[in-house]
Formats: structure tokens, C-alpha cells, sequence
């Protein structure tokens, strides 16, 4: 039997595995020796950017190329004596370097040091012939941390070679080398695999039998993402030191030190890596590589740009560019995703070809180290031809995306197929890989995607796994729906405060950046609504998350330049919509995790506690503005007009590392229901359904009136009662309603919706009408305990009209097809259910704009607020005439339905 299918690592294991890693190190700083001594080179002769790009990239080219034979012949001949071999020759060609005068001789030996690269191949295969498949991922990332050479030769040999030259370095990088090839032979013995051949007599496979599993295309496609993650690593720590010296102006020594610090991380993690996809898989793995890579290489490619814009008093001119702390923390953050991905490509080579890993690893390597000696010359190319320095990084941006969508596009296509077998759960977690493995090598199942049985209504299945499913995943959208909260609010705080440190702009126009957010995210709540059933919960999620990066960074940059146009706080409000527009999709996902019984409280849960982002961020923001939070990272503090220092940055910067913890936790801890899935024509009939439109009316009054007054009351009551810091108390009233809303949803579930709504909106015009009251009479401590009930009263209406719908829903699809099986009849109620929750929380989202406006556009017309808050009372007199008459009142929907279903088991919930 292979050693590699075995259940526990083979005997030395260990010791073969943290031997090869170093001695892999050691390779991998002599690989790289170029990055640095190639400066000196360049200097001394004179070299131009392209023959400077030939050099550095010419070891890289063979290394690769040689990884596919010296793969294939540590499976015929050990992986002990090939790697000792490599290390030996490496050392001889790199001592040699140091002898070289001329261009043509450098070249030559660069060929001869590049077969240090080769190790890598040697390695994968020596190493995972100790190890069983389940460890194989953590075993490969270790011995693959060996990047971290480069980062070695980056640190060391700068101070070498201004102390002793360009040639000592290469003389010291080959005894080294030498050394090490010694001490691996004493400390390391030969792969079972070997072992067991010279006790049987087997003869190895010959050449042209170990690389007939090539013609897969498959595998040809896996290397493409090794391309990208390997052969960009390689490439950016080659330019790294030339990028930093031309843009930031830096020394040599500098210059190399700051390289390493995207060399050590991307090389360590590696590590981290191969335990994810031991744990997760590497499908999952590969999507957070490639959608965080796309993210930070578009960051990465835009110039330094001037912009004039052409405004009513004259041009407008301003100038966007990557200081070096942000390109040193974006490298860092691509570095540490590219580690990951490379430990999720080798991952399964050991796994779907045991028989071949040298010949599969070999190719796989050998493309991505050809990306390292490609690209760097590209990138010397294009600066040549363009002038401009990013121009590497829109090659890379250009890159990834291609990879990211072929993969895309191959799983959706396997996937799809599967479905329609009925043979889904038996796809593997690398579906473009099925059938083209070794013959006679099974493929595990994959163990995240898509729930093809979900029956929530069952007791069995409810209360044997579906429940544990269904919390961990409310739990996780709750956490990302509080962060998107947070966003989608951030500037109620930040307009408040934009005078203070230097920002011209009128009343009419904070009120607008107030609002603006509002009017984004629930216009972006009516297309999120639909888009759960069409490419899944679990995706949507980590997508959706993801995008509030954007605002994030933009309103960290934007506020430290008092210069900086409106236009651009304009764009950045609107795109703060990002985070109310989660809200339709995150209801809608969760309302199909759980049964009726449940689903009020669970969407209590959900929305409630995700609204707590909004006072969250109100209590926040108001503190971190204050510190320096994240140093020198997060940029210079603004002296605010009665001389206080504000780091007004950190309102966006702060949400970052909390978006991709979220970010993550999205995809690696949250399902899709395979019988959600539904296109957008089977959820249009909602609005054929006068019920829908009375919903969006209903939920207006409860929901608008929470996230409108989280957005104007801030600045309201900072203009209408400027001798107090309403600042310090305006977290307080989305926390009320938040609470409520959370807390509340199992009186709905036990009480019936329609009854609470009805009270709530009552409730709701006595507020109003006590704001009006103590506003007349200059009392802020009546007029906020007003603000209190108000807040108070709409969460619990949030919960109760949420809990109407399916109700509602059920009985309209009962009165309107009776000739269905109850089946069809469930299904499609919950499908209609789940798209009037997201579609009605879009419309009532506008509440975020309309209330923040019509308190701005009284005070503009009027003078005083007053003209806003009684259109709100005649509205609130509507919401409880309609909920009176079509649904709690003696002939309403609901009313028998609620008093025969109130139930007397507390919700499991809350068990």
C-alpha cells in the first residue's frame, strides 16, 4: 500500500518534513540572490530596465522549467539524494556567479543557479510520500513556508553587499548552501515509497509513463492558479526592492527590509493555508484568494492621478495617490491571501494523483515559477512602454480575474450538471477535477456548499441537525449585518463633525450626506431582495460583505483633506448604500433556515441585533475619532476650530479588519438551501399581490421611522438644541430599538403580528405628537424621551410586521391556488415570503432618506422641524387605519388565523 494513504504520517516524518523545509529555505534564499545583487549588477554595468528584468528573471526560468524531470525522478530515485544533488550543483553555480564580468557570463550563471528553484518539486514529492491524505495540506504548506528564503536574502544580503560587494554575497549564499546539503543528508533517510521499493525489487516507473497523467486539462488549469499565486509571489519579491526605490525613493537597504515585509507573510502563512484546506477545503480556499486578490490589485493598479473639475466658483483640483504605509499594508494583505492559495493548489495533488505527485507537482510548479520569471520582465516592459509604475499591478489585476472567473464559471458548470443527476452531494470540493485523477483514486465528497434536504417544519430533521445549521448561520449573518449597518450609517456621525475640522459645506448639504445613504441603500434593497434564490445565501453574503471595504477605505481617505470636493463625499454617501442594501438579502437568506413557528423570532434576531450596528457605530465613532487608533497606519490627526486633534479617518478605517473577519466568517461558516433557489420570474408574482404593497406601507412606518431617525437625529438635534452635545446620547435610540426588535419577536410569534402592529402604531402617534410638543416648548430632556418611545415602539413593530408576512403569504397562495399539492403550496410561500420581506425592507429603507431630508427641508422653508413631524402623524394615523381594517380588525386577514395559532412553547431560540 502507498505510504501516502496511510492513517498516521510514516516513521521520520517529522524530521523529513522540517529538514526539507529549511533546506528548502535555503534554496529558495539562493533562488532569489538576483533580487539583490542584481542592484549592484545593474548599477555597475549600466543595465536598462528590461536587461535588469532578463536577469533577475533568468534563475526563475530555470528553476521552472527543471521542476517537472527532477519531480519525476525523485519518484524514480528518492527524493533524499535528487534534493542533496540539486542543492550541490546550485551551490557550485551560484560560488561561480561571483566570478562573472560580463552581461553574457551573469546570464549563463543565473542559468545554473535557477536549478535551486527545482527543489520545490523535489520537496513536495519527498515530503508527502510521509504523510496520510488528511495531513498532507498542513504537511505541504510547511515545507512550502520555505518562500520565506526570499525574504531571508531581501533582510541579510543587503548589509552584505554594501559591506563587502555584490560578489561576497554570492560567495556566502553557496558555502551556505553546501553546508545545508550536508546536513540534510545526515539528518534525513529515504521516502517509504523508496524503502519499499529496494525491498521488493520494483523498478520505477520510467518518464514517459510518469508524465502521460499531463494531457489533463484539468491540471493545466490548476496551474494556472499556481501561476498567479506562486508566479506573482515570486515576481512582486523580485521588483519589490526596484518598485519601492523608484516610487517611495528609498534606499537599497530600506528597500529590502520593506520587501521582506511582503516576503515573510506571504511565505509563513503558507502554512495556515494548508491547515484551512485540510479543514475547509481547498475550493472554499481558492474563492477568498482570488476575490481578495482582485480587491487589492485594483487598488494597487490605480496611479497617482490629478482630477480638475469644473465647478460653479472655478476648477475644483484634487489628487488621489498610495502613500507608502498603504502600499506596504495592501501588500501585506495580498501576501498573506496568495500564501493561502498556494497551499490550497498543492493540496489536492497528493490526493487526486498519489502515484504522480512529482510529475503533477512538477508541471504545476514549473508554471508557477515560469510566472516568476515572466512577469518580472513583463513588468519591466510595461514600465518601459508606459512610464507608469502600477502598470505591473493592472497585469496582475487583469491576471487573477481571469483566473477567478475560469474557475467560477468550471464549478458552476460541474455543479449544475450534478443538480441535474440528483448526484450534488457526491460532487468534490474541486468539481473541474472529477474524473481526471489517477484511475482507481477516489475523491472525497465535498464537505461546505449547498443543503440539498432542508426540512425545518419536521421535528426530526429540526431538532437532529437542522437547528445547529440554521443558528450558525443566523449567527453569522447577524454579525455581518451589523457591520453593514455600521457602514450604511457612518456619516449620520460624520456630518456632524465635518465643520469642526475645516469643511465648508451648508446645512442643506450635511443633510443630504445624512440621507444620501439612505436613498442608495434602499434603492440597492430592491435588487439585493431577489438575489439570495439566484446565486445562494452563503455567496451573497461574502460578497455583499466584502463591498464595504469600499466606502471604509474611501471615507478614511476623503476626511483628511479638508480640500477634498463634495462631489467625492457625495459618491462616497451614495456608496455607504452598500451596507443597507444587506439587509433585504440577509432577511430573506434567513428566512428560509427556520420554521414558522420560529421564523418571527429568528428575523427578530436577525435584523435586530444586526440594527444594533447602527448604535454601535453612533457610540463608536464618536470615541475612535478621538485616538490615534492604528498609529502611523491610519495617517496624520486634523486639528479641530477649538483646537482638539481628530483622526476623523478611523470612522471608516475602523470597520475594516471587522468587514474581513466577516468577510470570512461568510464564507467559511454559512450554507445555501439548494430548494431556495429560484430565478427572478418565479419571485415577481409578489407584485402582482396587493398584500406586498400594504406591507411596503406598513413596514415603512415601523422600520423607516427606525433608520430615518438614526439618520437625522444626530444633526437634528444638534441644530435645533445646539447648547447640548447631542453627540454623546445619540447611540442611545438605535440601541432602544435594536433591543426591541430582538427581544420582541416571540410576543409576535405568541400574540399574533398583525395585533402588536396595530398597538405599535398608535404608540408611535402619541411620540409624535409629544416631540411636537416639547420641541414648542425648548425642552431637550422631553423631546429626547419622545425620540426614546418612538425608537422603542418602531423596533417592536419591526419584528411584528416581519412576523405578518408568512401568514399572509400562506393564506393569499391557499385562496389563490387550492389546486396544488400542500407541498407546492409550502414551497412557493416561503419563496414569495422570503422575496415580500426583502422587497418591503427596501422600500421602507427610503425612510433613511426621506426622514433626514424633510427635517433638513423644514428647517430650510419653515425654520423649524415642526412641518416634517406632523406629515409623520398623518402617516402613522394611516399605518394603523390600514392595519385595522385588513388584518387585526373583525374582518381582517389575520384575525382568526393569530387567536387559533398563538403558541404556548417559548421559541428554541430562546431556550
Amino acid at each position: 500500500m502507498n505510504a501516502a494513504v496511510t492513517e498516521v504520517p510514516a516513521a521520520g516524518a517529522d524530521k523529513a518534513l522540517w529538514t526539507s523545509t529549511i533546506a528548502f529555505t535555503a534554496c529558495f534564499a539562493v533562488w532569489t540572490i538576483f533580487s539583490i545583487i542584481g542592484l549592484g549588477v545593474k548599477e555597475e554595468l549600466g543595465l536598462s530596465e528590461t536587461q535588469f528584468g532578463l536577469l533577475v528573471g533568468t534563475p526563475i526560468l530555470t528553476g521552472s522549467l527543471s521542476r517537472v524531470f527532477l519531480g519525476v525522478w525523485a519518484d524514480q530515485h528518492g527524493g533524499r539524494r535528487v534534493f542533496a544533488l540539486v542543492m550541490v550543483l546550485a551551490a557550485v553555480a551560484t560560488f561561480l556567479t561571483s566570478y562573472a564580468t560580463t552581461y553574457s557570463q551573469l546570464l549563463l550563471a543565473a542559468l545554473g543557479v535557477g536549478i535551486a528553484g527545482g527543489a520545490f518539486s523535489v520537496g513536495v514529492s519527498y515530503v508527502s510520500k510521509f504523510y496520510p491524505k488528511s495531513k498532507q495540506g498542513t504537511a505541504l504548506g510547511i515545507f512550502g513556508a520555505g518562500n520565506v528564503g526570499s525574504a531571508v536574502t531581501k533582510f541579510v544580503a543587503p548589509f552584505v553587499m554594501v559591506a563587502a560587494g555584490w560578489q561576497a554575497v554570492a560567495q556566502v549564499w553557496a558555502a551556505a548552501l553546501i553546508v545545508m546539503a550536508v546536513l540534510f543528508m545526515l539528518l534525513t533517510k529515504e521516502d517509504p515509497d523508496q524503502l519499499a521499493r529496494a525491498r521488493g525489487g520494483v523498478k520505477a516507473e520510467g518518464m514517459a509513463s510518469q508524465l502521460a497523467v499531463l494531457k489533463n486539462v484539468q491540471v493545466w488549469r490548476f496551474s494556472l492558479y499556481y501561476f498567479f499565486v506562486f508566479g506573482a509571489f515570486v515576481a512582486l519579491a523580485l521588483w519589490l526592492p526596484r518598485y519601492l526605490i523608484g516610487v517611495y525613493g528609498l534606499d537599497i537597504k530600506t528597500a529590502g527590509m520593506l520587501a521582506a515585509f511582503y516576503s515573510v507573510p506571504a511565505s509563513l502563512f503558507r502554512i495556515y493555508g494548508g491547515k484551512l484546506s485540510d479543514r475547509y477545503g481547498a475550493r472554499s480556499v481558492m474563492y477568498v484568494t482570488f476575490g481578495v486578490s482582485v480587491l487589492c490589485c485594483f487598488m494597487l493598479s490605480y496611479p497617482p492621478t490629478t482630477y480638475i473639475i469644473e465647478g460653479v466658483r472655478g476648477p475644483i483640483t484634487f489628487r488621489t495617490e498610495m502613500g507608502l504605509v498603504p502600499f506596504l499594508v495592501t501588500i501585506f494583505v495580498l501576501g498573506f491571501f496568495m500564501s493561502l492559495g498556494k497551499a490550497a493548489v498543492f493540496k489536492h495533488i497528493p490526493v487526486y494523483y498519489p502515484n504522480r505527485v512529482g510529475a503533477v507537482g512538477g508541471l504545476v510548479g514549473m508554471i508557477g515559477g515560469l510566472g516568476g520569471f515572466v512577469l518580472p520582465l513583463a513588468f519591466g516592459a510595461l514600465l518601459d512602454l508606459t512610464g507608469v509604475w502600477t502598470s505591473s499591478f493592472v497585469l496582475l489585476f487583469v491576471l487573477v480575474t481571469v483566473a477567478l472567473v475560469w474557475m467560477h464559471v468550471a464549478i458552476r458548470h460541474m455543479e449544475r450538471g450534478a443538480e441535474r443527476k440528483g448526484t450534488l452531494a457526491s460532487v468534490p470540493e474541486l468539481p473541474e477535477m472529477q474524473g481526471f485523477g489517477e484511475p482507481g483514486i477516489a475523491m472525497r465528497p465535498r464537505r461546505a456548499g449547498p443543503i440539498a434536504d432542508w426540512r425545518p417544519e419536521e421535528p426530526g430533521f429540526w431538532s437532529s441537525g437542522g437547528r445547529a445549521i440554521a443558528r450558525r448561520n443566523l449567527w453569522v449573518s447577524t454579525y455581518c449585518l451589523l457591520l453593514s449597518f455600521a457602514v450604511w450609517m457612518v456619516w449620520s456621525v460624520v456630518v456632524a463633525r465635518l465643520p469642526a475640522i475645516g469643511f465648508d459645506f451648508t446645512t442643506d448639504q450635511l443633510f443630504w450626506l445624512a440621507a444620501l445613504p439612505g436613498l442608495s441603500g434602499a434603492t440597492l434593497r430592491i435588487f439585493y431582495a431577489f438575489l439570495v434564490p439566484i446565486f445562494g445565501g452563503r455567496l451573497w453574503t461574502t460578497l455583499s460583505t466584502a463591498t464595504l471595504l469600499i466606502p471604509a477605505f474611501g471615507i478614511g481617505y476623503a476626511v483628511q483633506n479638508p480640500q477634498t470636493p463634495y462631489l467625492i463625499f457625495l459618491v462616497l454617501a451614495l456608496l455607504c448604500g452598500f451596507g443597507g442594501g444587506n439587509f433585504a438579502s440577509s432577511m430573506a437568506n434567513i428566512s428560509y433556515f427556520f420554521p414558522k413557528a420560529e421564523k418571527g423570532n429568528a428575523l427578530a434576531l436577525n435584523a435586530g441585533l444586526g440594527n444594533l450596528g447602527v448604535s454601535l457605530m453612533q457610540f463608536l465613532v464618536p470615541v475612535v475619532v478621538t485616538m490615534s487608533l492604528f498609529g502611523a497606519l491610519g495617517g496624520q490627526a486634523q486639528t479641530a476650530a477649538d483646537g482638539t486633534q481628530l483622526w476623523m479617518q478611523n470612522a471608516g478605517f475602523v470597520w475594516v479588519p471587522l468587514i474581513i473577519l466577516g468577510t470570512l466568517a461568510a464564507w467559511f461558516g454559512m450554507n445555501d438551501i439548494l430548494s431556495a433557489k429560484s430565478s427572478f420570474a418565479d419571485q415577481a408574482t409578489i407584485f402582482s399581490r396587493a398584500h406586498t404593497w400594504l406591507m411596503c406601507w406598513l413596514y415603512t412606518g415601523t422600520f423607516g421611522t427606525f433608520i430615518g431617525m438614526s439618520a437625522g437625529f444626530p444633526l437634528l438635534a444638534n441644530l435645533v438644541f445646539p447648547e447640548v452635545n447631542a453627540l454623546r446620547y445619540a447611540f442611545v435610540g438605535p440601541l432602544l430599538g435594536a433591543l426591541s426588535r430582538a427581544g420582541t419577536g416571540w410576543i409576535a410569534d405568541r400574540v399574533g403580528g398583525a395585533r402588536v402592529t396595530f398597538w405599535v402604531f398608535l404608540i408611535q402617534i402619541v411620540a409624535i405628537l409629544g416631540m411636537i410638543w416639547f420641541l414648542e416648548a425648548r425642552s431637550f430632556g422631553g423631546f429626547f424621551g419622545m425620540v426614546l418611545l418612538l425608537f422603542f415602539v418602531s423596533g417592536v413593530g419591526n419584528a411584528s410586521t416581519f412576523q405578518m408576512v408568512p401568514g399572509i403569504m400562506r393564506s393569499a397562495i391557499d385562496r389563490a391556488e387550492p389546486g396544488l399539492p400542500e407541498e407546492r403550496r409550502r414551497a412557493q410561500a416561503e419563496r414569495e415570503s422570503a422575496a415580500v420581506i426583502g422587497f418591503t425592507s427596501a422600500i421602507a429603507a427610503y425612510g433613511a432618506f426621506y426622514i433626514p431630508k424633510a427635517y433638513g427641508s423644514s428647517i430650510e422653508l419653515t425654520g423649524t422641524a415642526n412641518a416634517a413631524l406632523w406629515a409623520f402623524l398623518f402617516f402613522y394615523i394611516s399605518c394603523a387605519t390600514l392595519t385595522w381594517y385588513v388584518y387585526s380588525g373583525p374582518r381582517g386577514l389575520l384575525r382568526n388565523l393569530e387567536r387559533r395559532s398563538a403558541s404556548p412553547q417559548p421559541s428554541a431560540l430562546r431556550a
